[in-house]
C-alpha cells in the first residue's frame, strides 16, 4: 500500500545512511528530530463529513485522510505533524463515464466542490481541499485503469485516464509497445494527470512531452461529455486538445486518453561521462543536440547536483548522462578541453 505520509510503499524503506546524514548536516546544519504522528492519531482529527449520503461516495475517515494531501514538502510536514487542516468530506471511485457524470451532477445539485484525483503525486496543492463552508468531494480515478484499444496500424493506444505509469507500460509492453513517458512521479502518477498538468518525462528528448503524445480523449464537463477524436494533423485551428492539455481539472475530468505509442526498442544503452568543468560539458551537450545524436535522455549535472552519490564519490565538475536504445552501461572521464 502507498505510504500515507510520504513517498513510496509502506513495505519498502530506505534508511538514511550515516554518511548521507553527515553530508546533509554539513550543508544545512544539524536537524531537530521530531516524532511523527501515528496514522491512528491522525484519524482522530478527521471531522464528520458534511456530504449527504450517496451510493458512490465513501465517507470513511481512513479514505478521507489518505486523500487529504499530495507529495510536496509542506504536505509531508502537515501529514507527519498531524496539522493537516482540511480533509475531503468524501471519496468516490468511479468505474465509468456514467458514474463520473452522476457524481458531477450530484456535486452541482448539492453545491459540493470536486477534486479529480489521479495518483496523488501533486506537489503544488492540486488535490488539497481548502477549508471553507462548502463540502469537498474527491473523485479517485484509480479504477479507470484499462487499455481499451490498441491500433497497431496508426500506433495509437486508448487508455482509461486513471492508469498509473507502471501499469500503462506493462499493458503496452505485453503488446510490444511503449509510450516512453517517464516523469519523476512515474510510479504514482496517472495518464490523465500527465495530460491535465502538461507533463514532461525523463526521456522526452526522444519520445516527446505529453503534448506530443496526446492524440485525443474524452472529458466529462459540468455541461456534458466532450470528445476529442484522434484526428490527423490539420491546418485549421484552434486545436481543442491544447485546451485540455495543462487544464489542471478546470474544464472537467479526463476519463480516457488516446496516445501515440512506439514499438519497443530492441535494446537500451545508458552512458555516463564526466567532464573537468561545466563549460566543456555544456559545449558537448550543445554539439550533441545540434548534431541530432539519437539519444532519449541527455542530462547535464554540476558538482552539487551529482554530490549525493554513494561512498563519497563526487565528480570534480559535472556529470553528463545520456541514454540510447541499448541496455548496457558505460562510464568514462573526458578532459576539460
Amino acid at each position: 500500500m502507498k505510504r500515507w505520509n510520504g513517498w513510496g510503499e509502506d513495505s519498502i524503506t530506505y534508511p538514511l545512511p550515516d554518511s548521507a546524514a553527515r553530508y546533509l548536516a554539513s550543508l544545512v546544519g544539524e536537524g531537530l528530530p521530531l516524532p511523527d504522528v501515528f496514522f491512528a492519531e491522525a484519524l482522530t482529527r478527521v471531522p464528520a463529513s458534511r456530504l449527504p449520503p450517496h451510493a458512490l461516495i465513501v465517507a470513511d475517515p481512513v479514505e478521507r485522510l489518505r486523500h487529504a494531501r499530495g507529495q510536496s514538502l509542506p504536505d509531508w510536514v502537515a501529514l507527519r505533524s498531524g496539522c493537516i487542516g482540511a480533509f475531503p468530506d468524501g471519496v468516490a471511485y468511479p468505474v465509468s463515464d456514467d458514474e463520473v457524470r452522476a457524481l458531477m451532477d450530484f456535486a452541482r445539485r448539492a453545491g459540493v466542490k470536486l477534486i479529480p484525483y489521479g495518483g496523488g503525486s501533486s506537489v503544488v496543492g492540486h488535490i488539497n481541499p481548502l477549508a471553507g463552508e462548502s463540502a469537498t468531494l474527491t473523485l479517485d480515478l484509480s479504477r479507470l485503469n484499462r487499455l481499451i484499444a490498441l491500433d497497431e496500424t496508426s500506433h495509437l493506444a486508448t487508455f482509461e485516464a486513471g492508469v498509473l505509469g507502471p501499469h500503462l507500460e506493462a499493458q503496452l509492453r505485453a503488446q510490444g509497445y511503449t509510450l516512453g513517458h517517464y516523469p519523476q512521479s512515474f510510479e504514482f502518477s496517472t495518464l490523465g494527470g500527465w495530460v491535465a498538468t502538461r507533463s514532461s518525462g525523463q526521456q522526452s528528448y526522444h519520445y516527446g512531452r505529453i503534448e506530443d503524445l496526446f492524440a485525443g480523449g474524452h472529458v466529462e464537463t459540468p455541461i456534458g461529455p466532450f470528445d476529442l477524436p484522434p484526428l490527423p494533423a490539420s491546418a485549421a485551428g484552434p486545436d481543442l486538445r491544447q485546451m485540455v492539455l495543462g487544464s489542471e481539472g478546470r474544464l472537467g475530468i479526463i476519463t480516457r486518453a488516446t496516445v501515440r505509442v512506439r514499438p519497443l526498442p530492441n535494446s537500451e544503452n545508458f552512458y555516463a561521462v564526466f567532464f573537468r568543468d561545466w563549460e566543456s560539458g555544456a559545449t558537448a551537450v550543445r554539439e550533441m543536440a545540434q548534431a541530432g545524436v539519437a539519444v532519449s535522455m541527455l542530462r547535464l549535472s554540476d558538482a552539487m547536483g551529482a554530490g549525493s552519490w554513494p561512498h563519497g564519490l563526487r565528480p570534480a565538475g559535472l556529470a553528463l548522462e545520456s541514454s540510447a536504445l541499448r541496455r548496457r552501461r558505460h562510464a568514462r572521464t573526458l578532459p576539460g578541453d
